[in-house]
C-alpha cells in the first residue's frame, strides 16, 4: 500500500468523559458523559507544536510524551505512514486522573483525528481497527469502547481482538458526578486489587453486571442492586477513603452511586426528579457536576462550531 496523502485542512475532534465498571461491569461495561474534550489538528510541513488549555494545561508534556502525540503516531503508523509536521490545539474539559476517563479522550482523540486528516483514512483504518488499536494503546477497552462509540457499551476481548457493543442508556437517568480536588494514579488503584475473590463474591458481581444491563436501558428503578460491586471498590477503598464513604453514604440513601473507573470521582445515577438533591449532597470537598449522557462518541465537527 502506497503511503499517504493528508488534508491540508485542520480537522476537529470532539471526545466524552467516560465512566467504566459502573459497579459489577469491571473492565467490561463503559458510559459516555456529556463532559467533552476538543482537539484541532492540522498537518505543517515540519515540527510538532502544541497548545494546552484547560485541564493539564500547566502539567502536560508538549512533545511526543503526550498521550495525544503518542496515539497519534501509532494511528499514523497503521494508516501507512507519519505527516512531515503536526500542530495541536487541545482544549481539556475533562478533569485527569480521577477516573473519568481522561486518557481514554486522548488516545480515542488522536486515533480519530490521525484517520480523519489521512485522505481515505476510513477506508486504511476502519471502525473495528479503530477500537482494536484504541484498546492496544490503552490495555483494556471498556472506556475507550464508550469514547468512540457513545451511549452504554459492553466490550470485551476475543481471540486478542477487542469487541464492543452499544446500547441505549434509558433517557430518564441523570449522571452526577462528584470529583475530589486530588487524583488517584490508575496504577495504584489496580495494584490494590487481589489475585483472587471468593467465588460468592464473583457470583454475585455476574448476576449483578447482567442486571445492570437491563436496569440501565429499561428498568431504571432496578440500578440499585444492579450497581452493587464485590470484585474491586471495596479493595480499592484505602487508595480513596473519602470517595468510599461517600458512595456508602448515597447507597444508604438509596441513591444509586459507583467509584467511577478507579476513582476517585464518584457517580450517582439520579434522575430528573432527584439529580437536583443529590448534587446538593457534595459538601465543600467536592466538585458536583450534573451532566448529561453523550450519545454520539467521538466525532470530527466542523472547525466553526
Amino acid at each position: 500500500m502506497a503511503g499517504p496523502a493528508f488534508r491540508a485542512a485542520a480537522v476537529r475532534v470532539r471526545v466524552p468523559a467516560t465512566s467504566a465498571n459502573l459497579g459489577p461491569g469491571f473492565d467490561a461495561l463503559g458510559l459516555a458523559l456529556g463532559l467533552y474534550d476538543d482537539v484541532v489538528v492540522r498537518v505543517a510541513d515540519s515540527g510538532l507544536h502544541i497548545d494546552i488549555a484547560g485541564e493539564g494545561s500547566e502539567t502536560l508534556p508538549r512533545d511526543e510524551k503526550h498521550l495525544l502525540v503518542r496515539s497519534l503516531r501509532t494511528a499514523f503508523d497503521a494508516l501507512g505512514g507519519q505527516p512531515r509536521g503536526l500542530e495541536i490545539v487541545c482544549a481539556n474539559r475533562i478533569p485527569h486522573g480521577r477516573g473519568l476517563g481522561s486518557s481514554s479522550a486522548a488516545i480515542c482523540a488522536g486515533i480519530v483525528a490521525a484517520r480523519a486528516v489521512t485522505i481515505g483514512g476510513e477506508a486504511r483504518l476502519d471502525d473495528a481497527a479503530l477500537l482494536d488499536l484504541a484498546t492496544e494503546i490503552e490495555g483494556h477497552p471498556d472506556n475507550v469502547a464508550a469514547c468512540l462509540l457513545g451511549g452504554f457499551t459492553l466490550s470485551w476481548m476475543e481471540a486478542g481482538a477487542a469487541r464492543a457493543i452499544r446500547m441505549e442508556p434509558a433517557d430518564s437517568i441523570v449522571p452526577v458526578v462528584f470529583v475530589p480536588g486530588k487524583p488517584v494514579l490508575t496504577e495504584t488503584a489496580r495494584g490494590l486489587l487481589p489475585r483472587t475473590v471468593p467465588h460468592v463474591d464473583a457470583a454475585v458481581n455476574a448476576g449483578r453486571a447482567a442486571l445492570l444491563v437491563e436496569a440501565l436501558t429499561r428498568r431504571p428503578e432496578l440500578l440499585l442492586p444492579a450497581t452493587e460491586d464485590r470484585l474491586h471498590q471495596e479493595y480499592r477503598a484505602p487508595a480513596m477513603p473519602e470517595s468510599a464513604a461517600l458512595v456508602e453514604r448515597l447507597r444508604a440513601d438509596g441513591i444509586p452511586a459507583v467509584i467511577s473507573g478507579a476513582g476517585p470521582t464518584v457517580m450517582a445515577l439520579a434522575d430528573a426528579g432527584t439529580a437536583d438533591k443529590v448534587e446538593a449532597l457534595a459538601g465543600t470537598e467536592w466538585a458536583a457536576n450534573r451532566l448529561s449522557l453523550d450519545q454520539q462518541g467521538a466525532c470530527v465537527l466542523p472547525l466553526a462550531t
